[in-house]
């Protein structure tokens, strides 16, 4: 028991803390995101972190959107989460919110703070109240409209809301100290004018609370017990403490902080993606090269590999980045027992096999995938002109290069021996077709007499291939020159993508369907891509090549 304790990392141990001193019966958490654009990488660790404890306590999870600030929500966004938390294995049942059902209880909370002294409404624009907010050395300066009667403020601040003000006129703010060392409490603006429509509400309200103050009332509706947020959040929390304080909650909600999932050499902000894709630099917010979830889902990753991320990552207080190549090592961890391993040639030369019978096409029986014999087998054709990848070949190799080349005989992959005699060359100089004779005898890859290759290459049948596209990824940033130059701009990697148009697969690939994914034999991991594949015209998404040098580290 007492290993067991120390196991659990921070945030289970208050939970067990409340829960030993009564403080909770049922343990309540949340998923709160505002629908301003797609959830990424670092939301799944929240995601899951929130609903993991549900699940661990036998206690609550709610799936709530914080949809407060009408002017960057979208239904779209609405939809997309729901769908990303869907497949990360998140379910919340029938606990599905919407802040903004709240509205009407977080006027009325503000209008019991007006009665209670505590809020007032301001005259104050923007500017003016930056410079009496003071600063991290100095208090800020008392808002000149703080005087105002209970019964001035109740009026001023129904005014707002039947929209009798301009967008920024006036504000309602928390009365709390001017002076304090904190500055998320020297009088906080917690209600502002503006008559947009939401996607929920419709053009019912034109004033909306700002997030410090509606988020806590939203924990304390719904009854939550640990709001579990980011650690940029940590200076707010005097502020929600004052929110349900003064609200006079029976049961408040406590609040309590973890550091957020920092990925090395990915963009992960918003305002970044939304210019990547207005600018067309990628095809949308779930382009393959981007760490949204629904990217990730496109290219290939499956749930499974991103909650070993989030185990391998942990739940701590400080700050601290992980690299990318941790999450690679994830999906190959998960892919390499449950896939099948195909041939797959991207970039193609032909090879005829000139003492094959020309209309003979035979079958091997081949293993799909040897670590994992649940897998079962598959048949693959075999004929006499074949694709081979071109790196396969070489006219004039180096040393110890054992693949195709004049005069040397090398092993097709679970079929036979067979020695290059000759090639084709075009006009250009490239070779477009090399010439070889096979082993009749050494079916299945094997000598009868005992003679040794010492190289093995893929291939693809050219009368049965399917044609594909590949595309194969980098990171859409520059790694070496980092994320950001000096002018806050992205540092874009023109190397990206690249799409090879003229692939081949064997034939059992023809029905693959989107999300379907595959290790291509020598090349990495493979995604038919879900959103541009079609029954006729393949295309498949590199998820990851085959080998890194990522190394988990030692445990302590």
């Amino acid at each position: 028991m007492e290993n067991e304790a120390v196991s659990k990392n921070f945030i289970e141990q208050i939970i067990d803390k409340d829960l030993a001193e009564g403080h909770c019966k049922t343990v309540h958490t949340r998923f709160p995101p505002e629908p301003n654009g797609y959830l990424h990488i670092g939301h799944a660790k929240s995601i899951l972190l929130n609903y993991g404890l549900a699940q661990e306590y036998n206690g609550l999870f709610n799936m709530r959107f914080d949809d407060t600030n009408p002017t960057k929500e979208r239904s779209e966004f609405v939809e997309s989460i729901k769908e990303d938390i869907k497949w990360l294995g998140a379910d919340w049942g029938d606990r599905l919110f919407f802040a903004s059902n709240y509205f009407d209880q977080m006027y009325e909370a503000a209008v019991k703070l007006i009665k209670k002294g505590k809020a007032y409404v301001s005259d104050l624009s923007a500017e003016e109240m930056r410079e009496y907010r003071g600063t991290l050395k100095e208090p800020g300066k008392e808002d000149p409209s703080a005087g105002r009667s209970v019964e001035e403020n109740l009026e001023l601040f129904e005014a707002m809301k039947d929209g009798r003000y301009a967008d920024g006129e006036k504000v309602l703010r928390a009365r709390i100290d001017m002076a304090s060392p904190n500055m998320n409490m020297r009088d906080p603006v917690i209600y502002r004018v503006a008559h947009m429509t939401h996607q929920n509400t419709g053009d019912k309200w034109c004033i909306y609370p700002m997030y410090d103050f509606a988020h806590p009332i939203e924990d304390a509706i719904e009854g939550i017990t640990h709001s579990i947020c980011t650690l940029e959040f940590e200076d707010h929390r005097p502020l929600y403490d004052w929110v349900v304080r003064e609200l006079e909650y029976e049961n408040p909600p406590k609040q309590i902080e973890f550091a957020k999932l920092y990925l090395t050499n990915v963009v992960t902000g918003k305002r970044y993606i939304k210019k990547l894709v207005e600018e067309h630099i990628v095809d949308g917010w779930d382009d393959p090269r981007l760490v949204s979830i629904a990217a990730l889902r496109r290219r290939g990753f499956t749930p499974e590999s991103i909650k070993m991320f989030v185990e391998l990552c942990g739940v701590s207080k400080a700050n601290s980045s992980v690299d990318y190549a941790m999450l690679e090592y994830c999906i190959r961890e998960d892919l390499k027992l449950k896939r099948s391993r195909v041939m797959a040639v991207l970039d193609p030369i032909k090879v005829i096999i000139d003492n094959y019978p020309e209309d003979q096409i035979e079958y091997f029986d081949v293993v799909n995938n040897m670590e994992n014999e649940a897998l079962g087998s598959r048949k693959v054709p075999f004929a006499r002109e074949l694709y081979i990848d071109r790196e396969d070949f070489m006219e004039e190799p180096p040393r110890k290069y054992f693949r195709m080349f004049p005069g040397n005989e090398v092993r097709l992959m679970h079929a036979y021996f067979v020695k290059c005699n000759s090639f084709v060359k075009d006009e250009n100089g490239k070779v477009t077709e090399i010439h070889c004779t096979y082993d009749p005898e050494s079916r299945g890859g094997n000598s009868p007499d005992g003679r040794k290759v010492k190289g093995t290459i893929h291939w693809v049948a050219a009368p049965t291939a399917v044609k594909a596209e590949v595309r194969l990824y980098e990171n859409i940033v520059d790694e070496e020159l980092g994320v950001y130059n000096e002018d806050g701009s992205l540092n874009l990697n023109p190397n990206s993508l690249t799409v090879l148009k003229e692939c081949y697969v064997e034939p059992g690939l023809a029905d693959a369907k989107g999300y379907d994914s595959f290790q291509f034999v020598r090349q990495g991991y493979f995604c038919v891509d879900a959103k541009d594949s079609k029954e006729d015209a393949l295309v498949f998404n590199r998820i990851v090549s085959l080998k890194s040098s990522y190394k988990l580290p030692a445990q302590q």
